[in-house]
């Protein structure tokens, strides 16, 4: 057993002398050990497991393969005991770089034990009713084997060619889907050129009249039609099943998933919103609109002033969180505070432990990457010793902010492992990966490596060909905001502070959460439109002075202060400034105050005086004799000018001003016209 500098037991095991973890390694990342390695912690030493537990503190136990037993045995033993697992097998013992992979099984288990954050979960529930789409007899067939274990409806395309069943034990319709919404348990479904068939068909079903605006509900949608998916990315839809209905196999798959597909199913919240983070739109005018174009499934929609995710629908790729730049939208497993926090363990035990270069920290998901690491260490020459992988839900949910923190605190580079075919568009990790590229070519980093295979052996080949890098002299030790804005600024501050060469200004691309604002001082008049406008603070008055300050680190680029000012002052640049950073509120623009001519009370600023009284110059309300004195009203505060309005008896709507004519107006000028024109004479 070890004891770690988190007051955490460590359990290592040697798995039966197949790799031989090296404890002086462990030892310099913080932990001392108490005892020999086990060889058979499962097994013949499960005693040791038993025995850390009674001591009560947390435990991470160095094994993956046999973590439901030690789960089950912590549960009915020691409930109250944290666990954790970290793989220090495949990824670090069973390679050919064994030896030298001390470091690595102490990033390993560092990480491991920071505690896996909070997410939400929601219930979907399905009472098996159930729409089969098709145009031939497969829908027919797959809805019989089907009708046993759910409640099947059969709607077929206007056209399909059907010998009628024998028995009418399903109902047999047709429609053209119009217009589908919702997920498993609440589908929605409009249908158009809907119709019966008649009893009495005999070699073919023959249908009746038809209708549209048919509406149809389901639990759960099968389409066999073959054509286009009811839904974008309809592979992530719960409750959806789709196949080529030519495809025996597929069509075999999908109906033993739907026949499944019946009670109530926990999915977990993936994305945690705050709205009055959000800063897609105000007082209607549209800003960011990051998050929309990303998703895949369409599971976020306008809502207002923010957007609103469907979590039912959300199939948590993790683009939108990882794109937002305000933080309204985080990803919940993890959260970017807790893989940060990870990464600074895995990354301060690797150097404690003496890793002799600085190490690739390679992201991975669950389902697509563990499966190829662990291939790569049971049959093929393993990861290099100097690769330290990181499992995340979804390698697109992997942020800026992730790849910057990781840079920050020591990593020589960062590589994601992708799929060979994506299973959706990944435009929001490419852009990530730009954004940082940016920084990082820059300032003396290695570039972030995208590796796409589904093959052990070319990814064995990619990461053996990336050179080794040398370990930094400055690294960051920064403790992650809780915020994710804040954990994206300090990260990119971070890796510049401590970056070979480090930079004062960038240019960004357009679509760069940082940036500045630009101001015609001229055409400003300081109405503050802007300001309210602003959804992350980073234009602000002064209740004391008339005033417009900036904070550049807060400013997101969403375009809102720009599409909301009335006088076209305002334009945005894509950019970091880290001196601009370091600077607080800075002044874009100030005024002495207009005092009122009346009582010298402060009520506004020259240069909007002066644009209003210039624009009204023209009215004929403020022309003519009375003019001036009209136009000096406006020079007064809000009190004095409706003192001197009463007092002048000024009223717009007399007879001697100009007022708007009505159809009496008219009316009259015409009874006067008649009466003014003399009738002319008859001769008798």
């Amino acid at each position: 057993m070890i004891k770690s500098r988190s007051n955490r037991s460590v359990l290592v095991c040697n798995c039966e002398g197949t790799m031989a973890p090296d404890a002086d390694a462990l030892a310099e990342a913080g932990c001392s050990p108490d005892g020999p390695v086990a060889d058979q912690l499962c097994r013949a030493n499960l005693d040791r497991f038993r025995a850390a537990l009674e001591q009560g503190a947390p435990l991470t136990v160095a094994c993956t393969q046999e973590a439901p037993l030690f789960a089950e045995i912590g549960e009915a033993e020691a409930p109250d005991v944290p666990l954790s697992f970290a793989n220090i097998r495949e990824t670090a013992g069973w390679t050919a770089d064994a030896a030298q992979s001390g470091p690595k099984m102490a990033a390993l288990i560092a990480a491991a034990e920071v505690a896996p954050s909070a997410f939400g979960i929601t219930s979907l529930e399905s009472q098996g009713v159930t729409l089969v789409l098709g145009s031939d007899e497969t829908a027919l067939e797959v809805a019989s084997d089907l009708a046993d274990a759910l409640d099947i409806t059969v709607l077929l395309t206007p056209g399909a060619d059907v010998v009628p069943p024998r028995q009418t034990v399903f109902p047999v319709l047709q429609g053209t889907i119009r217009r589908a919404s919702g997920h498993l348990g609440a589908f929605v479904l409009t249908v158009d050129d809907y119709a019966v068939p008649a009893p009495s068909s005999p070699h073919h079903l023959v249908f009746g009249d038809t209708r549209n605006g048919a509406t149809s509900r389901a639990d759960i949608v099968i389409d066999l039609t073959g054509g286009m998916p009811l839904f974008p990315a309809g592979e992530l839809r719960p409750g959806y099943f789709r196949a080529d209905p030519d495809d025996a196999v597929a069509v075999a798959n999908l109906a033993r998933k739907a026949a499944q597909t019946v009670g109530t199913f926990d999915k977990p919240v993936f994305i945690d919103f705050g709205a009055d983070l959000c800063a897609h739109s105000r007082s209607e005018i549209t800003g960011c609109t990051r998050c929309l174009s990303l998703c895949p499934t369409g599971a976020i929609t306008p809502a207002g002033d923010s957007v609103a995710i469907d979590a039912a629908i959300c199939a948590g790729c993790g683009q939108c969180a990882a794109a937002c730049p305000t933080g309204a939208a985080s990803y919940a497993l993890p959260d970017a505070t807790t893989l940060a926090e990870r990464l600074r363990a895995g990354l301060q035990a690797w150097h404690a432990a003496g890793g002799a270069s600085a190490p690739t920290i390679l992201f991975h998901d669950i389902d697509h990457g563990e499966p190829l690491i662990e291939a790569a260490g049971r049959f093929g020459r393993g990861l290099p010793a100097d690769v330290i992988p990181f499992a995340v839900n979804e390698i697109t949910q992997v942020g800026p902010e992730a790849m910057a923190a990781a840079l920050a605190y020591g990593a020589g580079r960062v590589a994601i492992l992708s799929r060979a075919r994506p299973k959706h568009d990944q435009t929001g990790l490419d852009a990530s990966i730009a954004l940082v590229d940016t920084i990082a070519g820059t300032t003396g980093h290695a570039s972030i490596e995208m590796i796409e295979t589904d093959d052990p052996d070319a990814l064995e080949g990619a990461l053996a060909a990336l050179p080794g890098l040398p370990v930094r002299d400055k690294r960051s030790s920064f403790l992650p905001p809780a915020d994710k804005r804040g954990l994206l600024v300090t990260a990119f501050a971070e890796v510049n502070a401590n970056a070979p060469a480090p930079a004062e200004t960038l240019s960004l691309p357009d679509g760069a959460p940082f940036g500045t604002v630009n101001l015609d001082v001229e055409a400003c008049t300081l109405c503050h439109a802007c300001t309210g406008a602003c959804p992350t603070g980073a234009l602000v008055d002064n209740p004391e002075a008339p005033m417009l300050r900036f904070t550049e680190s807060a400013c997101v680029q969403c375009g809102l202060c720009e599409a909301t000012c009335p006088e076209s002052a305002i334009t945005l640049t894509p950019q970091l400034d880290f001196d601009a950073w370091e600077t607080p509120r800075r002044i874009l623009k100030e005024e002495e105050p207009f005092r009122c001519t009346a009582c010298g009370k402060p009520f506004a600023t020259k240069s909007g005086i002066e644009r209003i009284q210039a624009r009204l110059s023209d009215h004929w309300m403020f022309s003519g004799d009375n003019g001036a004195r009209r136009m000096e009203v406006l020079t007064m505060c809000e009190d004095c000018r409706v003192e001197a309005v009463v007092n002048e008896g000024f009223d717009p709507h007399g007879q001697e001003m100009r007022r708007v004519r009505t159809a009496e107006d008219f009316v009259a000028e015409e009874d006067a016209a008649m009466t003014a024109t003399p009738k002319p004479r008859t001769k008798g």
